[in-house]
């Protein structure tokens, strides 16, 4: 009986290490990413799961979601690559061509977003226009990952304090608007409803300018 008892509490102490080992895991998940090259990393894979869903999904309204979420989160990413993290890597690695492919793949992908968000779910080749921005987007991925940041890596660049302009910068384009995950799809009908608006001012001022036309024609302008 002693020494049943002497190897149960021999047991205790490992079980509470396991659960200590699940909390320190747990918090690491939770916290912000170390280093610029672990938030972009952090980014792509964010975006690439969001492709992945609007592939399986059937439901329009969930597409829609699922579009806007898509628009909002790579139109953040490319400022903040643009305004910061490109900039600082042209100075630090000798290939720009590099930067220069990735700005010029930037701006692909940015016009295509503008036609989606344009458009919206009922506009023309909806479904195909989120698929090919997926496929710019993998590309896109495999270059920067693959290419680009080992060489950044090997550099000395103050990668941490980058990351932390780079999380700062975003954060503000978030609150700003640019880059919300509602799942609504607010932007996109707002888009729409902008583009509406505009037609119609145009049309309104073209119309305008017939009837000023017409009457100057019949004399009624010189009163």
């Amino acid at each position: 009986m002693a020494a049943r008892k002497q190897s149960t509490k021999r047991k205790q102490p490992s079980k509470t290490k396991r659960g200590t080992s699940r909390k320190s895991s747990s918090g690491r998940s939770a916290r912000q990413p170390s280093d610029a090259l672990a938030l972009l990393r952090a980014d792509h894979q964010a975006v690439q799961q969001l492709f992945q869903q609007f592939e399986k999904t059937r439901s329009e309204d969930r597409k829609a979601a699922l579009a806007e979420q898509i628009c909002n989160e790579l139109t953040v990413h490319a400022q903040i690559e643009e305004e910061i993290f490109y900039p600082a890597v042209r100075e630090a690695i000798r290939e720009e061509d590099l930067i220069d492919e990735a700005t010029v793949e930037h701006q692909s992908a940015k016009d295509l977003i503008a036609q989606i968000e344009s458009g919206g779910p009922q506009g023309e080749l909806f479904d195909a226009k989120v698929k090919v921005l997926g496929e710019y987007v993998n590309h896109h991925v495999r270059e920067e990952q693959n290419e680009m940041f080992p060489q950044v890596r090997k550099t000395k660049l103050d990668l941490k304090e980058l990351g932390q302009r780079l999380q700062q910068r975003k954060m503000e384009l978030m609150e700003g608007g640019a880059g919300t995950e509602s799942s609504s799809s607010s932007a996109l009908t707002g888009s729409r409803r902008k583009n509406q608006a505009a037609k119609t001012t145009k049309h309104r001022q073209k119309s305008e300018g017939i009837v000023a036309a017409i009457t100057r024609g019949i004399g009624l302008a010189r009163e």
